[in-house]
């Protein structure tokens, strides 16, 4: 893929016509569509402006790849061994009543899964309130990582129940269970 087409897809992930664009650029559709069919390319104060915009790094605008996907053995554009991995980890650790490793941090409850060259840690704070974070490594490099937290509301409440959530996550879905449980 390349920076016209990049640059039409966030576009569009947006919302945004080739005018609104233009307008919040304060230039002409006409550079847009330029743009997008690679007849020309942004200079580098539209490259910043569009950075901003979009949420990406320069680097994906440009070269389609995440400054910190630089050295992985690994294809950023296929996720669904990511996605697939993710799940796998989630079902091995926590949901799966899986053994502590070390703490990491004070306090702190952590739970390692590793396959291959993928590894994934899940380190959480708390018990009734509880704070905590997911990272999945990549060749031992950090690649993705997701931070959450939560609050029991009730006494009755049975941790069990997040459990066997977890344990219903699939690929559509990897971050947490199903919608509805």
């Amino acid at each position: 893929m390349d920076i016209g087409q990049r640059i039409y897809e966030l576009r569009n992930n947006i919302g945004l016509t080739q005018e609104q664009l233009a307008e919040k650029l304060n230039i002409s559709r006409q550079s847009v569509t330029k743009w997008e069919s690679n007849r020309s390319a942004p200079d580098l104060d539209r490259l910043i402006q569009l950075s901003n915009l979009f949420g990406v790094t320069i680097d994906f605008l440009i070269k389609g790849k995440n400054e910190y996907t630089r050295g992985l053995n690994f294809d950023p554009e296929d996720s669904g061994v990511i996605k697939t991995f993710l799940c796998t980890a989630k079902k091995n650790t926590y949901a799966a009543h899986g053994s502590e490793i070390q703490s990491t941090r004070i306090n702190s409850h952590d739970l390692f899964y590793e396959e291959g060259k993928f590894s994934y840690l899940d380190s959480y704070f708390g018990g009734e309130n509880f704070i905590g974070e997911e990272v999945l490594y990549i060749n031992k490099s950090a690649y993705w990582s997701m931070n959450y937290m939560g609050r029991v509301l009730d006494d009755n409440f049975s941790g069990d129940f997040l459990k066997k959530c977890l344990l219903a996550v699939n690929p559509d879905n990897p971050f947490r269970g199903p919608e509805i449980y």
